[in-house]
């Protein structure tokens, strides 16, 4: 990246870093068709893989050599901001350890069936019902990318993927894996039945086991996956294939991103590499 790109600023006033104003406290109310981007790691993937557009970025002066690869896939027309420490804490409201931070912005939100009319033929989608936990719908969205999941697929309930939390817990995988919400939980089985795509539902009530199911899973199916404690509504049990993993002794119980992780693998199959 030439140096001349990047803009120093030094007034934690300065109505250019607006958009990183008060991190925490906008990541609770939303901000207005933007998230934040947090680390080097999850930059650099979304520079090279996001799907959505950066509208600038903001660093400590020591990261800026380090980068300089990476920032050269920005368009001309997107700012690099150089701040000191000081200056990054004090418009963020905390301190930014990594020093790197960006604006991303959301877009339009895509449809659900658009979405999944686009999978191919042999498709693995993640769907998940009523998970308000940003650390668990993080780890899913990596967990969806190392195993290959083609989208996830939310209701109305479960917290936004783009929130930076989860983003950063993800890895930068909610910026690359495909997803879209398709309203509440019934509305979500309707499309992935719509697209052809047979829901399995994980719970620890399941009538198959994971391990049969994982040694000829569907051509096109949907893990679906509900929140720690209630765990999927009974009107989505009902209506699905349900699949449960073995544990030992009477213990029925895995973090849900943890348990999409082992699902997951034994569903990916032949997806995976050796």
């Amino acid at each position: 990246m030439r140096a001349a790109r990047l803009t120093p600023v030094s007034d934690p006033q300065d109505p250019r870093l607006a958009p990183y104003r008060a991190v925490r406290e906008r990541d609770l109310v939303g901000r207005e068709g933007r998230f934040v981007v947090e680390g080097e790691v999850v930059l650099r993937l979304a520079l090279a893989r996001g799907r959505f557009a950066l509208e600038s970025v903001l660093l400590v002066p020591a990261r800026a050599a380090a980068l300089a690869d990476a920032l050269a896939r920005l368009p001309e027309d997107v700012p690099v901001y150089c701040a000191e420490p000081s200056v990054m804490a004090a418009v963020a409201g905390f301190p930014i350890h990594r020093g790197v931070l960006a604006i991303g912005l959301r877009g339009e939100e895509p449809d659900a069936d658009a979405l999944l009319a686009s999978l191919p033929e042999e498709a693995l989608v993640v769907a998940l019902v009523g998970l308000a936990n940003h650390d668990n719908v993080g780890g899913i969205f990596r967990n969806a990318a190392a195993f290959g999941a083609d989208a996830v697929l939310l209701d109305a309930e479960t917290c936004d993927p783009l929130y930076r939390k989860a983003i950063r817990v993800s890895v930068g995988a909610a910026l690359t894996v495909p997803f879209a919400r398709a309203g509440g939980a019934t509305a979500l089985v309707d499309a992935l039945e719509r697209a052809g795509i047979v829901p399995l539902a994980l719970s620890p009530r399941g009538r198959e086991g994971l391990g049969a199911l994982g040694a000829d899973p569907p051509r096109r199916a949907a893990l679906v996956l509900g929140a720690e404690g209630p765990g999927l509504p009974d009107a989505v049990l009902a209506r699905t294939r349900t699949v449960s993993i073995a544990m030992a002794g009477d213990f029925d119980s895995l973090n849900v991103a943890v348990a999409s992780g082992i699902a997951l693998h034994a569903l990916a199959g032949p997806r995976l590499r050796v």
